[in-house]
């Protein structure tokens, strides 16, 4: 008996010390939980977004959820890469050959269907060449008097058609003179008094009368040193005495040097950027310079 007592009074002892130790254990946990959760928040509060995202995704992978990305909202909207269409990228040379030289083209129609409708169609012809586009006024006696740099009525009308759609564009414009080999006569000197004088008076008209800027506009006078025929025939004469609007392309080199491809590959694509075909010219001119 005394030997059961001594062993129960030594379970009594075991016993006190084992309940008094398990509090213990989960008291550590809570505590080890309460440090991490605060070295957290010290951490976010010290660190800057970009960190807080990187903080944020890891945990997240840690648990197996998905990395969520953000969008800064107040700078713009982000796009996903997927979605990006490829007609972003910046255009070749040759693109912008096609949209300049169809430009062109367009500006010619409407000119065009302008002098059409007055019946003065025949009065001016086109070229498209690496400059931009040329409006060529065809036969001076059309729009000049004879050794004179007045202009005709006739004139004033075609240059009216001409000017509405060249202020309507953004190109900067030249008009350019051009005489004959033949010397002219008083009052002007020389073909480059002629010649400069005219262009001078054709510019004159398309900024005060049809409303082209002037900050877009100039005139200059070559004299004779520009032919575009050989010879002294009657055709050769009448070509080389002319007034050229000329719009100049805004493009660099390297595209103004596709201008010919892409003429020719508009036209195997049917939209009818063909060249405009010469007006006719009587010899009736060859008496007037």
């Amino acid at each position: 008996m005394s030997r059961r007592r001594g062993r129960k009074g030594g379970d009594h002892g075991d016993g006190h010390d084992g309940p008094d130790e398990r509090w213990a254990v989960s008291y550590s946990d809570m505590v080890t939980v309460l440090m991490c959760l605060f070295i957290v928040l010290y951490a976010i509060s010290t660190v800057d977004e970009e960190k807080y995202i990187q903080l944020k995704n890891s945990l997240a992978t840690g648990f197996g959820q998905t990395e969520t990305s953000f969008a800064d909202t107040a700078t713009g909207t982000v796009v996903p890469e997927d979605l990006v269409s490829e007609d972003t990228e910046d255009p070749t040379p040759f693109d912008l050959a096609l949209q300049e030289v169809e430009d062109f083209t367009e500006l010619r129609e409407r000119i065009s269907s302008t002098l059409v409708a007055q019946g003065l169609d025949d009065t001016v012809s086109f070229e498209l060449d690496d400059r931009g586009l040329t409006v060529r006024l065809v036969g001076t006696q059309t729009f000049f008097d004879a050794n004179s740099n007045r202009l005709t009525p006739a004139a004033e009308s075609v240059l009216s058609g001409i000017g509405r759609e060249l202020a309507a564009a953004t190109w900067e414009v030249a008009v350019e003179g051009h005489a004959d080999y033949r010397a002219s006569s008083a009052p002007y000197a020389t073909n480059w008094e002629l010649s400069a004088a005219r262009a001078t008076e054709v510019v004159r008209y398309l900024v005060e009368r049809a409303g082209l800027p002037s900050s877009r506009a100039g005139a200059i006078g070559y004299g004779d040193a520009r032919p575009i025929m050989d010879g002294d025939s009657a055709d050769a004469l009448a070509a080389n005495r002319r007034t050229d609007i000329v719009v100049f392309s805004d493009q660099p080199e390297d595209v103004r040097a596709l201008f010919g491809a892409a003429q020719e590959y508009l036209n195997q694509q049917g939209s009818g950027a063909e060249p405009a075909p010469e007006p006719v010219e009587t010899h009736a001119e060859e008496e007037s310079h």
